[in-house]
């Protein structure tokens, strides 16, 4: 999908991503990362106020994120890839402190991502982890989905 089809969410999701990426490899303050990524040529087509909000959300609450993800993994989270370690952060940064986007949305662009710039497998763990997530985090969400599904 080329950048012209991508929605502005979806490209400040990419960028959150290297930044994260890049703070796990390389270190750094959040401003500093924000700074580097925003002189890129394609930041023209991001949602500027969700990026921010993702990549300083996630970095200032790395700890906290960390407590959600390990119980649902099958490794300590310093041994995932340096990529879904990233995307793990995003997403599960992006279901606690956005109960307005559907926690499926979540979970598919997390999955996107993975495809994208991940291992071979790597979004397949990736699903599985958020599902496990998302029933903790999203419990009142999926619970109304089901009970609608099964009104129709």
């Amino acid at each position: 999908m080329d950048k012209q089809h991508k929605s502005r969410r979806r490209i400040a999701r990419e960028f959150a991503l290297q930044g994260i990426y890049q703070w796990k490899i390389a270190g750094g303050t959040a401003s500093f990362i924000e700074q580097q990524l925003r002189e890129s040529d394609e930041f023209k087509h991001v949602d500027e106020k969700h990026f921010s909000h993702l990549l300083q959300g996630v970095l200032q609450d790395v700890s906290e994120l960390d407590k959600h993800i390990q119980p649902c993994l099958d490794r300590p989270f310093s041994e995932l890839s340096p990529v879904e370690f990233a995307i793990l952060l995003l997403s599960t940064f992006e279901l606690i402190h956005h109960p307005e986007i559907p926690y499926r949305a979540i979970i598919n662009e997390a999955i996107e991502l993975a495809r994208t710039y991940g291992g071979s497998e790597g979004y397949k763990y990736v699903n599985g982890v958020l599902d496990k997530l998302a029933i903790q985090l999203r419990a009142v969400e999926i619970e109304a989905q089901k009970l609608a599904k099964n009104q129709t």
